[in-house]
């Protein structure tokens, strides 16, 4: 138990972009923020009522995959800590980008036999050869649609972080990973099978201790290829079904 953990990073390039307003100038303004408020208020539209991402989608991080192993999310902010800093001062977009099939297994591990205690978490991110190479590989996609393609031509594209001239893998990676966050895709610690490594049995009863089941994503033996909500209910919807008998 606590071994084989897994989570979805997302790197966040950021892309100065012109003839087009981004959502920064008016985030970091008052006046701005109070028009934003008075347009949900009253015509429930506008910015507060936008997801986290705008846009979202699959691809593959080269041609010999069988299917997709990327996921984007764009946005049209940036900044510098996504929550914690403010937007920067100039009009920016971020397409996120994730390997939604990572090969790095993290750990949690408990410290102490007192529960106050937090738990040590290891996430291990990037801790694989493969990892890195798909990570560069997904920076290197995005930079190609940001300044190659026609459709952002006309706004003039500008990559900010990690920087146009960067162009080794590894140090692209490692300028890459300083402004990465989780998509807060945590699975795995508590892992479903027969093996002697898995930890409840397919029917989530924690192998060797009775009446005990662990429903929820932890259980996961691989995390999924996307966002792990709908997948995390419909392991709640069959675990209640089993408890039930039905």
């Amino acid at each position: 138990m606590g071994k084989n953990l897994q989570d979805h990073l997302m790197f966040r390039p950021v892309y100065k972009v012109k003839n087009l307003k981004s959502l920064n100038g008016k985030i970091n303004s008052l006046f701005g923020n109070l028009l934003i408020g008075l347009e949900y208020i009253f015509n429930q539209s506008g910015p507060m009522t936008m997801g986290a991402s705008q846009v979202c989608g699959f691809l593959k991080s080269d041609p010999s995959r069988a299917t997709p192993n990327l996921q984007f999310h764009v946005q049209p902010i940036s900044t510098d800590i996504l929550g914690a800093t403010k937007m920067h001062d100039f009009d920016g977009i971020t397409p996120t980008i994730a390997n939604i099939r990572p090969t790095s297994r993290g750990e949690v591990n408990i410290i102490s036999n007192d529960s106050r205690d937090n738990p040590k978490i290891k996430m291990n991110y990037l801790s694989t050869q493969d990892d890195r190479d798909v990570a560069a590989k997904s920076l290197k996609i995005v930079r190609r649609i940001m300044l190659e393609t026609k459709a952002f031509k006309k706004y003039e594209p500008e990559e900010y972080r990690p920087g146009i001239h960067i162009t080794n893998d590894e140090e692209l990676v490692r300028a890459g990973s300083e402004h990465t966050q989780t998509i807060f895709h945590p699975v795995g610690t508590c892992k479903m099978g027969k093996s002697d490594d898995s930890v409840v049995s397919e029917k989530l009863k924690v192998h060797g201790i009775e009446n005990l089941r662990v429903i929820d994503a932890s259980i996961m033996p691989n995390i999924t290829s996307g966002n792990t909500n709908a997948p995390t209910i419909m392991i709640a919807e069959k675990a209640s079904d089993m408890i039930l008998n039905k």
